[in-house]
């Protein structure tokens, strides 16, 4: 990790503020009991894990749905991709959230609306209208969960001293992806077996997956009212609409304040540019037919590769990631990692010329991706967590930059059905365009400042006031 990851936080390690945060705590803090000091392994793992499963669903599993359900390659890309726009704007109400309720309070209410959310995703399936009808519905639980996503990381930056947030970083990140594995892999697994051996019809599949994807949220939620911790209260909470206005101006004016902030943020959205082509077209690649350049794999075979052989990958990517991070620290490492996240995008370039029929052999290249995926990722996570984030409105700040983020698989996604078209939708062209295009991540990771430095009391004191 950064060397600022040693530096002691000032907070009470059960979240709640020392000084003088402990007076912003006011009446709006105690609408719920606050539980006791939990472990962290009873609420990071579930937390994060209820962060990425929905993230997915609606990102890339709802192209899978679409794809099954006769939607075009083209129409596909640029709807779904319009899906990612809550994750792009919600810098614009995170500071709203800061006055009202608890952070814990937030992420328990979305994950409830996200179960009544995906629930109405499923019944509109059988409608004559259903892929606007659905596309809204999966717009909402975008919202839920981008806001989910916002307060989820408050609790967890706010909770966790400096020196925990190190340790379990791979937790967190891990589980994140996790979640997504079982999004896109196992979930879409199980659609494949439920079609092919028990002849359910796709509508019948999706709408049996995204019942149980809501009974998941729902899960969450429960589990969540029991373990999960309050998170340290914001400055402004109890106080009125007034007072959140007041945030978000001073949030804004914060955040671009900060040394070296537009290359930071320049190294955010370009860092998992490839990535974004491939997250978008890379399953529509292995899943269409042989006679258009596609592997013709089925839901299941797909759903094992990305879930099964996807998840140690990445699982054990992610881990030998935080385990260098951590002895090298971040700033050493940053570089190396943007290599291992867009190094194997060689992959699916060599899979669209190669086009290998056997299902083990496509999974082993696929399982290379995962690696350098898992790898990458989390230096891309405690980049945006550890420089951009420090300081006044930490919550909202690491929400500013993870719509950074977002607004990479908005573009990427936005542009790829575009992008395939005008390659004669020839996938061994797209994905040599997609390694051209992993370049300049590369070249921005070498450059990448990290003005954060250790044991700047700035910051420090700044994060643990909850701002």
């Amino acid at each position: 990790m950064s060397a600022d990851l040693s530096t002691a936080n000032p907070s009470h390690p059960s979240g709640h503020p020392s000084g003088a945060a402990a007076v912003a705590h006011g009446p709006a803090a105690v609408d719920e009991p606050t539980p006791g000091r939990r472990h962290p392994l009873t609420w990071v793992p579930s937390l994060y894990l209820a962060m990425g499963l929905p993230n997915v669903l609606v990102g890339a599993v709802a192209a899978i749905l679409y794809k099954n359900l006769g939607i075009s390659n083209e129409d596909i890309a640029l709807y779904t991709s319009q899906m990612y726009l809550p994750w792009v704007l919600k810098p614009l109400w995170s500071p709203l959230l800061e006055p009202y309720r608890t952070k814990r309070w937030w992420v328990i209410t979305m994950q409830f609306v996200m179960m009544a959310s995906l629930g109405l995703v499923a019944f509109s399936l059988p409608l004559e209208g259903f892929f606007r009808a659905s596309l809204a519905f999966f717009w909402i639980t975008g919202f839920a969960s981008a806001t989910q996503d916002i307060v989820a990381d408050g609790v967890f930056m706010t909770t966790m001293p400096l020196r925990d947030q190190a340790r379990y970083s791979g937790v967190q990140g891990m589980c994140w992806n996790l979640g997504a594995v079982v999004a896109s892999g196992l979930l879409v697994s199980l659609t494949g077996w439920l079609h092919k051996d028990l002849g359910w019809s796709w509508v019948h599949c999706w709408m049996a997956v995204m019942l149980g994807a809501a009974a998941m949220m729902g899960s969450f939620g429960l589990w969540h009212l029991r373990v999960l911790p309050p998170g340290a209260p914001s400055s402004v909470q109890g106080q009125d609409l007034a007072s959140a206005m007041v945030a978000l101006r001073a949030s804004w004016v914060t955040f671009f304040q900060k040394p070296s902030i537009w290359m930071m943020l320049a190294v955010v959205f370009f860092y998992r540019f490839g990535e974004g082509f491939i997250e978008k077209f890379g399953p529509l690649f292995l899943l269409d037919p042989r006679d258009v350049g596609g592997l013709g794999l089925d839901n299941a075979a797909l759903g094992h590769i990305y879930g099964t052989v996807g998840t140690v990958a990445f699982i054990a990517g992610a881990f030998l990631s935080g385990f260098v991070v951590a002895r090298l620290t971040l700033k050493r490492t940053f570089f190396l990692l943007a290599i291992a996240l867009n190094l194997p995008h060689v992959t699916y370039y060599y899979l669209s010329h190669a086009m290998p029929d056997n299902v083990m052999l496509i999974g082993a290249v696929v399982a290379i991706e995962k690696f350098g995926y898992g790898m990458g990722s989390v230096g891309h996570m405690l980049y945006m967590m550890q420089q951009i984030a420090p300081g006044p409105f930490k919550m909202t700040h690491y929400a500013m930059a993870t719509g950074v983020m977002a607004l990479t698989k908005w573009a990427t996604g936005s542009v790829s059905g575009w992008v395939y078209v005008a390659v004669g939708q020839h996938y061994a062209s797209f994905f040599g365009l997609v390694l051209l295009l992993s370049i300049p991540p590369i070249v921005l990771a070498w450059l990448a400042p990290f003005p954060v430095k250790a044991h700047d009391p700035s910051h420090d004191t700044a994060a643990s006031a909850g701002h």
